[in-house]
């Protein structure tokens, strides 16, 4: 092998540097293509396998049920909010109830959205004279007034979930509220009986 002057192996390093760098930037460029509100299965998932999408680690995977268009589990990017969730499911179905959800709060990964319909909450608040306080509250849209309605709930504590839930970008399970400070494990129970994730 011949050798190479100085500046020789000077040009071969600084091609040799240029090439790395360009291919790095087309590897990076395939590595973060993913589209956002992809869906996380071909088809809604019912409890079956389903593969997800390509996509930032910052995306979160949600399971919209209830009145909507498509029910299924969903892949949307970090920051998406309860709407979006629903949007993605193919909007609302006629009846839905939108008003008993938060539509702006944030979702988490892992988090379950359902939409209620008229039907089914006034079949639910007529039953047995059952009032419609005796439904389940979503833990990822309930107000103050919501929580306040829970057993040793009260309107200070209902306050201090709503700001721990949205300081931590919402609440994965009920038993993240378990690290508040007021709350026992008698009240944990009326919580985990009362909330649904």
């Amino acid at each position: 092998m011949p050798d190479l002057s100085r500046s020789q192996v000077v040009v071969y390093g600084a091609v040799a540097v240029a090439l790395l760098l360009v291919g790095a930037r087309a590897i990076r460029a395939e590595g973060s293509g993913g589209a956002s509100f992809a869906p996380a299965s071909a088809e809604p998932s019912s409890g079956g396998n389903f593969s997800l999408q390509s996509g930032s680690s910052g995306d979160v995977v949600v399971d919209v049920a209830g009145a909507v268009q498509r029910p299924g589990v969903y892949r949307l990017p970090s920051g998406a909010r309860v709407i979006d969730a629903v949007d993605r499911a193919g909007g609302p179905a006629s009846g839905a109830l939108l008003e008993a959800i938060n539509r702006a709060a944030k979702l988490t990964d892992g988090q379950q959205v359902v939409v209620p319909d008229r039907v089914s909450m006034a079949a639910t608040a007529g039953a047995a004279g059952a009032a419609i306080q005796d439904v389940p509250i979503s833990l990822g849209g309930a107000t103050v007034e919501q929580l306040d309605t829970i057993e040793g709930i009260g309107p200070v504590t209902a306050q201090k979930i709503v700001e721990y839930r949205d300081l931590h970008g919402g609440l994965a399970s009920v038993e993240q509220l378990d690290e508040l400070s007021g709350i026992g494990p008698a009240t944990m129970e009326s919580l985990r009986t009362r909330l649904q994730p």
